[in-house]
């Protein structure tokens, strides 16, 4: 039987509510129906080798401040194939917005999705491809990566100019991962730009790109990660605000802040029903989206 996940929005954004475990078998379940597109081996309607890629975000409260107020930001995460709560107060506002929906309690954590999706493509035909970053941390992500998954295929790195990239050097890029047959591109560029990069690479190939936020520091160690009692309570941000203050002290100052006024800016709005509209008077706006995703409950076996 499949296993179906509820969409909810959360600061006009839907974010899919899925458990660690559903959803790094959904980025494989993606990974798989697009390889199978290209090669010609799908029965689904509109499966071609043209077929669009399937971008993937993990939205944290940072993530979902930015698309307030940046309406390019919020286009592409509302037109993504998939948002992720990366973030215990992303949860927490969730199950406070749709205290009728059956929600997970805990987040999707970015590393966490990045080492599963790795653990269960081990020994299957799937191509990873490592986009973002510095050379020396790829380096030590890719060595990493390898040790811990030996049987995961990497077939692909870059580490782009920090700059943004001129048409021919995003073309060259688009190429270089089409050459390299890669089908699950992580983008480690930072939010927005890494969420930017993942929508355009979709249009452009038949991927599964994640924005992964921080995952290539983290996982290659080259950034300590904050205790797991602190990650589960919601306080990973204070943790690393103790560890990058200069660089992160206005992100989270007022990215927080207007994440809250968001959410108390969706809790208080009219609800429509099908009598009319009424107002809220308690925490239930912003009303559970009108379908599920569906992922099967266990990983197909990939073609080669």
């Amino acid at each position: 039987m499949p296993v179906a996940a509820p969409v909810v929005e959360c600061l006009g954004v839907p974010i899919t509510a899925h458990t660690r475990d559903s959803a790094a078998r959904h980025v494989v379940h993606l990974a798989g129906l697009l390889r199978e597109a290209r090669q010609g081996l799908s029965d689904e309607p509109g499966a071609s080798g043209s077929r669009r890629g399937s971008d993937v975000h993990l939205s944290n409260a940072y993530t979902l401040a930015l698309a307030d107020r940046d309406p390019e930001l919020r286009a592409i995460l509302r037109s993504a194939s998939l948002n992720l709560p990366d973030g215990q107060p992303v949860v927490w506002a969730n199950r406070l917005l749709h205290p009728t929906a059956e929600l997970p309690g805990t987040r999707v954590y970015g590393p966490d999705l990045l080492t599963d999706v790795f653990a269960l493509t081990q020994h299957t035909e799937l191509n990873h491809y490592l986009l973002g970053s510095t050379p020396q941390v790829l380096d030590a992500l890719h060595r990493e990566l390898r040790r811990r998954y030996p049987g995961a295929r990497i077939v692909g790195t870059c580490s782009p100019p920090f700059r943004p990239l001129h048409v021919h050097e995003r073309r060259q890029q688009v190429e270089r991962i089409r050459s390299a047959a890669a089908d699950i591109v992580w983008v480690g560029l930072g939010t927005p730009k890494q969420d930017r990069w993942a929508a355009e690479l979709c249009d452009a190939l038949p991927v599964v790109a994640v924005a992964v936020g921080a995952a290539f520091d983290f996982v290659a160690g080259n950034k300590p990660q904050a205790p797991h009692w602190m990650r589960h309570n919601g306080l990973e941000w204070l943790f690393r605000l103790g560890c990058e203050p200069r660089r992160l002290w206005r992100r989270y100052l007022f990215g927080n802040a207007r994440f809250v006024r968001g959410v108390v800016r969706q809790a208080s709005r009219p609800v429509r029903t099908d009598s009319g509209v009424v107002m809220a008077d308690r925490l239930t706006s912003g009303g559970l989206v009108r379908h599920r995703r569906e992922i099967p409950a266990r990983i197909p076996e990939v073609r080669p």
